[in-house]
This record gives structure tokens, C-alpha cells and sequence, in this order.
């Protein structure tokens, strides 16, 4: 039995200053404007909003700046932000910004004294380590630069590492999930959820309310991460699409399909009533 008080918590990649969705990480497809999403998502009751550069890493640069103060101006929950955070100085300025935390994953692997340093210089609660997992084989590994490069760590021994180093938090990420919406690996979310003290974020997965109550009821998660089950409910509540974004006719054809006018409110009603501990309650 979960009995931690739940965080719902939109999660938004982006590439090029753009909103952008994909399955596995991969054949990515532009949304919109990620402070509309997040404003958006802010007013519907969303715990905490988390930005996430999906291409820093792999191009070693990080471009949320503006994304940073502007949401931390106008939007007033937890903002985590990651993706190409390999210095103090990137956190630093991340931080700055108007960030409440980061999100690391590259630069812990190959460096764990970066880990170590960085909890002490800014303290535990504002690291948090995203996880990347990938099921190979009926086999979990370790993954880094969405789910591209292998690494031969076991998932579970590292959460409990990164956690003795000064992780504060842990955002697991089923690389071999995400964007498919059926279902969260329950399995290797619950071993990671319970073989840590710190909380467990999981992301990856979620297709309906009914996949996000599961995750919760059958492991010791702290939160939900969700990206395409908001994202395109946004879409569908959109007005106006601007002509800057790609990939039109794909949004065009989203607008068509059935949707909640606040699905973040609709959710935390139903996981209320089916027993769940919520971090904050939309009236």
C-alpha cells in the first residue's frame, strides 16, 4: 500500500526552444510553445512542472533560459529543469534562473564525484537524478542520452548509488514505455521505489487515469510524471495553433478526438476517490 501524498507532474521536453513528443524517446514531433503548456497546466492543478532539454546532451548545450524566468515569474509551483547540466556554473545558472531543482543524468554517470559536490554546494533537495531504464531481453539497463548509449550498470544498484552520493530525488524514466501509453513498467518501478529511501518519480507510460493508479497502488512512488496523455488533451483545448509549429496536420488531427477540459483536476478526482494520497487538491 502507497501511502505517500502523490505529485502529479507534467512533464515537457523540449528541442529548439519547441514543445516536442516522441515514442521511446525517438521520432519526436512538435507540439507548440512549452510555457503555454506549462501555464496551462499550472492553472489546472499540476503539482510541479518539469522542463527537460531533450537535445542538450547529445549537442552539449542547454537552452532554457528564457523558458526558466518567464515560468518561474508567472508560474508558481516547483519548476525542475535538466538536460545538458555538466558544470556548477550550468546549475548555478539554472538555479538563478528561477529553477527549485535539477534534473542530471549524463554527467553523474560519468562523473560521481559531480554528483557528491553538487549536493553539497547546493543541496540534496535540489538534485534530482534522472534514471533512464531500458527493457532488453527481459533484462533492465541502464541508459543515458534518451535511451541511445548502454551503460553497464544495473538500475537498482545505481538508484541505491546515486541516492548514498546525495541525490535527493529520483525521476525514472522507462525509456522502452515512454510514449506508448499502455501501461508503466510496474516492476522495475516498484524495485527502484523500494529499494530507496528518497522519493521515486516514474515517468513513462501513462495512456489512462487507470495506468496511473496502478503505478501508484503497486509501488512506493513519491510522484507521476506525465507527458502525451496532457500534452495532447492540451492540444485538443487549443483555440488557436500558431503557425510557427511543425507537424500541423498531426495537431490538426489530435484537436478532432474526445478530451477533458481539465484533465489534471479530472485526474486527481478519480485517484482521490480510489484511495490516493494527493499532494495538493484543485476545488
Amino acid at each position: 500500500m502507497n501511502n505517500n501524498f502523490i505529485r502529479i507532474i507534467p512533464k515537457l521536453d523540449i528541442k529548439n526552444n519547441l514543445l516536442i513528443k516522441g515514442i521511446n524517446l525517438e521520432g519526436l514531433r512538435v507540439l507548440g510553445e512549452p510555457y503555454d503548456f506549462a501555464k496551462r497546466y499550472y492553472e489546472m492543478g499540476a503539482d510541479e512542472i518539469l522542463y527537460i532539454d531533450n537535445v542538450a546532451t547529445l549537442y552539449g548545450t542547454n537552452e532554457l533560459s528564457k523558458f526558466i524566468s518567464l515560468t518561474a515569474k508567472n508560474i508558481f509551483i516547483p519548476l525542475g529543469v535538466g538536460g545538458g547540466l555538466r558544470t556548477f556554473k550550468d546549475i548555478e545558472k539554472v538555479l538563478t534562473k528561477g529553477a527549485d531543482k535539477v534534473c542530471i543524468n549524463s554527467a553523474v554517470i560519468e562523473n560521481k564525484k559531480f554528483l557528491i559536490n553538487a549536493a553539497k554546494k547546493f543541496g540534496s533537495s535540489n538534485i534530482t537524478i534522472i534514471i533512464e531504464v531500458l527493457k532488453l531481453k527481459n533484462k533492465y539497463v541502464l541508459t543515458k542520452s534518451n535511451g541511445r548509449d548502454i551503460i553497464k550498470i544495473d538500475p537498482v544498484a545505481w538508484a541505491k548509488q546515486v541516492e548514498d552520493l546525495g541525490a535527493g530525488e529520483i525521476l525514472l524514466t522507462s525509456v522502452h514505455k515512454e510514449g506508448l501509453k499502455n501501461g508503466f513498467d510496474i516492476e522495475i518501478t516498484k524495485k527502484i521505489s523500494k529499494a530507496v529511501s528518497i522519493p521515486v518519480i516514474s515517468h513513462g507510460g501513462a495512456g489512462s487515469f487507470k495506468d496511473i493508479l496502478d503505478v501508484i497502488k503497486k509501488t512506493n512512488i513519491s510522484g507521476v510524471s506525465i507527458s502525451s496523455l496532457f500534452h495532447y488533451n492540451s492540444i485538443n483545448n487549443k483555440k488557436k495553433l500558431s503557425t510557427k509549429l511543425g507537424n500541423l496536420d498531426f495537431i490538426k488531427k489530435q484537436k478532432k478526438k474526445k478530451n477533458n477540459l481539465n484533465i489534471i483536476n479530472e485526474l486527481k478526482k478519480f485517484l482521490k476517490k480510489n484511495g490516493v494520497n494527493l499532494r495538493y487538491e484543485k476545488n
